[in-house]
């Protein structure tokens, strides 16, 4: 711009010209930051609102003076904002030069800040802090650390910082308006509610936390979880305080009377259990007597079995780590075990690596790659037999064939049943008879070593099965795809000339379920208000007078009867199974959606069985060895606040996720 010319400020009345130029060149004004030389327009019909604005924003002008460049005419009141600047030459982080400086800031009603195009609305603000806080497990603290006070200042200076007691405060505003609208949730449900519960630990010390949640179907036929509680519950508590502990929770949701089951790890009391079941029995809300209240969790069985066979495993495991840690010692050793594996010629791709303890399928891979290498270390053992002292025998790698083969069902089933983040209770049954099938198989070994480990984790099984094989036939039959069929192959090959008696048992389990649920139908009511006229003699009595087919409605319910019409249980039953072949995505829950209207007392009962979580594990936990941990940053934090957090995590992660 050799042949612009610098205008005379001294005319330029706005305080913006301090930090431009203003130059013409020929007919147009131009305006030059006398910081970053960035151009903007400098016309006078432009105005100076665009040059504040990049004033505000500019990196390399110092933030002094800020306040200055809002509107005259919006300054209300001033209040001090801390700017940090920080002095390059320190490397201690924590040595920071806080300059206190005065800026005059807009009132607005609710706390509303505008800049130019920019907006601050400070409470909105708080609150997304709080929510970030609670989705990410982040400590409270943070807001008072140096770095985030840095960050949030530079990125909006307006923003007032917050204490730790704040955030706190804002996060248990958030938990009680989140809270209420699961209440609300409740309230509308259209169906009953299962609850599971769960015991977690601290990382610091050995307080526990009992974990409350409800599993439910809405009104649009999706399968929901939501968090209810996150409480303390101390080691001496007995099976009373237990149970009370529960019932209380329970109470307090006012979900008591709304329970259908609940699902608890292998190990819970049989006592508190119980205790729970008794009073609610009292009061007759639940169905069938309680018969498929005690429910306990699939994943946790196959947990507790791998467990056993690991434990069966542990000298041969622990030979197999060592072999693993000899070959990878050294490049020649690892050479040498490439040669020997190319001369045998081992086509396997899987690579030998140590397992993680804490992972349980973590260590059955490691077995199960170690097996495809078996020719590999016998000849390494013949080479260097003093390295490879602790290879092992032939009878031992002979048992690591079989117990391998029970983990490898017990990662494929475990799979299967965490494979959608909220299974559906009816894709159970199939895999836990084909586990009782294998158990039954494996007892039969002929190496003691092998059925004595087969015995001690079918009599874990069984104990599964006696609690839980009821309401796992009952939601099998409410997949139309199976409906009696499963059972009718199952049953026979588990109990042989027993079978007949006990699938005559489910099904009666099956018609009291559907008695119980026809009591209670809409549709039972609407039939019973239909007929409260006749019975009154007083005809239309609360209906519509101009409804002349009352009568009718009568008439059709009485000859349906007599000509004995058929329930929507036997309707069900009667007709031809859906193709199971025909549909791989096949979806239960929409097919009873779809259903609903044909089968409206038998679709009821459905969302209230197929709402059951038979397996309450989350995906990412399945092949854990230890139980659940509460977040370091939060276990320190008050049992209130801790539920609060916990609690408003999991409600607010479904709202985003939905």
């Amino acid at each position: 711009m050799s042949d612009a010319v610098i205008v005379n400020s001294s005319r330029l009345k706005s305080i913006v010209w301090n930090d431009f130029d203003r130059v013409k060149k020929g007919d147009t004004f131009v305006a030059i930051c006398r910081h970053c030389k960035k151009k903007l327009s400098g016309s006078s019909t432009s105005g100076t609102s665009h040059l504040r604005n990049h004033l505000i924003r500019c990196q390399r002008r110092s933030n002094h003076g800020v306040a200055q460049y809002f509107s005259a005419k919006d300054k209300k009141k001033e209040s001090s904002l801390a700017l940090v600047t920080i002095d390059q030459e320190q490397k201690n982080d924590e040595v920071l030069s806080i300059v206190n400086l005065r800026y005059e800031q807009e009132q607005i009603k609710s706390e509303h800040v505008g800049i130019g195009s920019n907006s601050l609305d400070q409470r909105r603000s708080q609150f997304d802090l709080a929510r970030m806080i609670i989705l990410h497990n982040y400590p409270l603290a943070m807001v008072e650390h140096v770095g985030f006070k840095i960050f949030v200042r530079n990125l909006q200076p307006l923003f007032e910082l917050v204490t730790r007691n704040k955030v706190e405060a804002d996060c248990m505003e958030i938990y009680a308006k989140e809270k209420q609208k699961v209440y609300e949730i409740f309230d509308k449900l259209p169906g009953k509610i299962s609850v599971s519960a769960d015991v977690w630990t601290a990382s610091e010390d050995d307080a526990a936390y009992l974990s409350l949640a409800a599993h439910y179907i809405d009104e649009n036929w999706q399968l929901k979880k939501k968090n209810l509680n996150f409480v303390t519950i101390d080691p001496s508590y007995t099976e009373d305080m237990h149970s009370e502990v529960i019932m209380n929770c329970l109470m307090d949701w006012d979900i008591d009377r709304k329970l259908f089951s609940m699902i608890f790890d292998s190990f819970t009391s049989d006592n508190i259990v119980e205790r729970i079941r008794d009073r609610l029995s009292q009061n007759r809300f639940l169905h069938c007597n309680g018969q498929l209240f005690d429910v306990r969790c699939a994943v946790d069985l196959l947990n507790r079995m791998a467990h056993d066979a690991l434990e069966a495993l542990c000298e041969i495991t622990q030979k197999i780590r060592e072999s693993i840690r000899y070959v990878k010692s050294s490049e020649a050793t690892q050479a040498t075990f490439n040669e020997v594996a190319d001369e045998v010629q081992v086509e396997t791709k899987k690579c030998l690596c140590i397992d993680n303890p804490l992972k349980w399928n973590s260590t059955y891979f490691m077995l199960e790659a170690a097996l495809e290498y078996r020719k590999v270390f016998s000849c390494l053992r013949d080479r260097d037999p003093v390295n490879m002292k602790f290879l092992l025998s032939d009878p031992e790698w002979d048992r690591l064939v079989t117990v391998t083969s029970f983990l490898k069902l017990f990662v494929e089933v475990t799979n299967v049943f965490t494979r959608s983040k909220y299974p559906t209770a009816n894709i159970f049954f199939p895999e836990i008879c084909d586990i009782h099938l294998r158990l039954i198989e494996w007892c039969k070994n002929p190496d003691e070593y092998i059925s004595s480990l087969a015995l001690k984790m079918r009599k874990k099984f069984e104990e599964y099965w006696y609690k839980c094989s009821s309401g796992l036939a009952v939601a099998a039959m409410l997949d139309p795809r199976f409906k009696m069929k499963l059972l009718e192959y199952y049953y026979p090959q588990l109990y042989g000339d027993s079978a007949t008696e006990l699938i005559d048992d489910v099904f009666e389990c099956i018609k009291s379920l559907y008695n119980e649920h026809s009591i209670v139908s809409p549709l039972a009511s609407s039939i019973d208000q239909g007929l409260d006229w006749q019975a009154s003699g007083i005809p239309g009595s609360g209906k519509d007078s101009r409804d002349r087919l009352m009568g009718f409605d009568k008439f059709l319910h009485e000859t349906s009867q007599a000509e004995g019409s058929s329930s929507d249980l036997d309707k069900y039953l009667e007709e031809p199974l859906f193709p199971r072949n025909v549909d791989f995505n096949f979806n239960v829950l929409n097919w009873w959606k779809v259903h609903t209207p044909r089968y409206p007392i038998l679709s009821m009962m459905a969302r209230n069985i197929l709402g059951i979580p038979i397996s309450k594990v989350a995906a990412e936990s399945r092949f854990d060895t230890g139980g659940r941990m509460l977040n370091h940053n939060w276990s320190s934090l008050p049992p209130t606040t801790i539920q609060a957090l916990m609690c408003s995590q999991d409600w607010i992660r479904s709202e985003l996720e939905s």
